[in-house]
């Protein structure tokens, strides 16, 4: 289908935005584009106008998120057809990977672009894509915190995943570029960089031959005025153990790693197309644990898989309590179609999954509760992220934000800025929740 221009005047342009930290950092390019060809923009604003345009940026990784992306579609269609908004776009992941079905089952739609073409939306829109914007971003979290994409698209071969299908293969971004991104962002006040990918540890590859994700650390370390790099979504099937050294020797580099390994039994691992064996993966978190001493493990796991039984379960329950994870998430297993475990029996009750779910969950909040316990009498970097209610809301340096441990800062005789790092003294600790009071300078 050809599409042009549309609009004599522009439009404010509304986007919202589902799913991951790598959709929202898709939506904060796609708003500074526009931004810098003069168009009014506004992330997430439920003041519907007559004359706006609706961007929605979908998500479509699993069962629940497909169905949040199809109910936001509907709901806005049905805004459009009332007449309290103007036109109505769909990109991202569902509209890459159903576009056809979406067409056909939601035709008043205006167009749906796939999630690789912001170029052909922009044109739509309005807007020319602009060369000297690359790397500009109208950031929706605080400007203080930035998710910051490496790279795009996955080469794995993991039976249950349809990210291949949405975003491709695996394209690295130029370090360079990657290096003035970051130098901008700091510009603008951006102290602490959440690194996200597909898989961080595949950085490189296709650009140099080798995996360059140290390399490209060391870079980001030297910026001016970054003081924490975070890592997300670290591959552990040929994990680039150099990261540790770097992560080590450079103390803006947070002693916090989110590496998802999804089970532990071999048989599961084998049937997700892992690359990694139950041994392999204790050998690497021992290997992580002895040469970065104290740093903070996050994980997250699939429960239910196709064929996944009762002692594959109680194997991972195991697992979960002899390695005690600092940071952990479950997922239910979801069926995906043009997967290969879509061709598989799905053969575990969704019942099943989620009793399995709720065990692994609860034998980790105890596991929070008693490392949370240790954390009293003792003094943590926060950077404060928001005031909510009675609170200073910030987090440490083993917390990731949004999916993390918060710490609490009551907000009666003291005052913590948001943005700013304090030394907090733990006083109270729950499961998922710290409490403190400040307890020197801020930076």
């Amino acid at each position: 289908m050809h599409t042009k221009a549309l609009y004599k005047e522009k439009p404010r342009v509304n986007v919202i935005t589902l799913g991951c930290s790598k959709n929202l950092v898709d939506s904060e390019v796609l708003m500074g584009q526009l931004r810098g060809n003069d168009i009014e923009v506004a992330h997430e604003d439920s003041r519907n106008r007559r004359d706006d345009v609706v961007v929605i940026n979908t998500c479509g990784f699993i069962d629940n998120a497909k169905q949040e992306s199809i109910d936001t579609i509907l709901r806005y269609n049905q805004l459009k057809e009332e007449g309290k908004i103007g036109k109505l776009y769909v990109t991202g992941c569902l509209s890459e990977r159903y576009k056809p079905e979406l067409r056909r089952e939601i035709p008043t739609v205006d167009e749906y672009f796939g999630s690789n073409e912001m170029v052909r939306l922009l044109k739509t829109l309005g807007a020319d894509y602009r060369h000297e914007l690359i790397g500009e971003r109208l950031l929706t979290t605080p400007t203080h915190s930035a998710f910051f994409k490496i790279s795009e698209g996955c080469d794995r071969p993991c039976s249950f995943c349809a990210i291949p299908l949405m975003r491709g293969r695996h394209v690295s971004k130029p370090m360079d570029q990657l290096v003035k991104e970051a130098e901008k962002l700091a510009r603008r006040g951006t102290r602490e960089l959440v690194l996200i990918a597909q898989d961080l540890t595949y950085y490189g590859l296709d650009l140099h031959g080798k995996r360059t994700l140290p390399q490209l650390l060391e870079r980001l370390s030297d910026v001016e005025g970054i003081e924490w790099i975070r890592l997300q979504y670290a591959y552990p099937s040929g994990f680039p153990l150099e990261i540790l050294d770097v992560m080590r020797e450079r103390e803006n580099i947070c002693n916090y790693l989110d590496m998802p390994l999804q089970h532990i039994s071999d048989p599961m691992l084998k049937s997700m197309r892992r690359g990694i064996t139950r041994e392999k993966t204790l050998r690497l978190i021992d290997t992580i644990r002895e040469r970065v001493p104290g740093i903070a493990l996050r994980t997250t796991l699939i429960s239910g898989y196709p064929g996944e039984t009762a002692r594959d379960h109680e194997e991972l329950l195991r697992f979960v309590e002899e390695t005690r994870f600092d940071r952990l998430g479950v997922f239910t297993y979801s069926h995906e179609e043009n997967t290969h475990a879509g061709t598989l029996v799905n053969d575990v009750p969704e019942e099943v999954k989620e009793q399995r779910l709720e065990e692994v969950m609860a034998l980790q909040q105890g596991i929070s509760y008693e490392l949370n316990q240790e954390k009293k009498g003792q003094i943590f970097k926060v950077l404060i992220d928001k005031k909510e209610g009675d609170y200073f809301v910030g987090r440490t340096e083993f917390d990731s934000p949004e999916v993390d441990n918060e710490v609490l800062i009551s907000a009666a005789g003291q005052y913590a800025p948001i943005g700013n790092f304090c030394q907090v003294l733990i006083t109270e600790a729950e499961e998922f929740d710290l409490y403190g009071q400040l307890s020197g300078t801020t930076s």
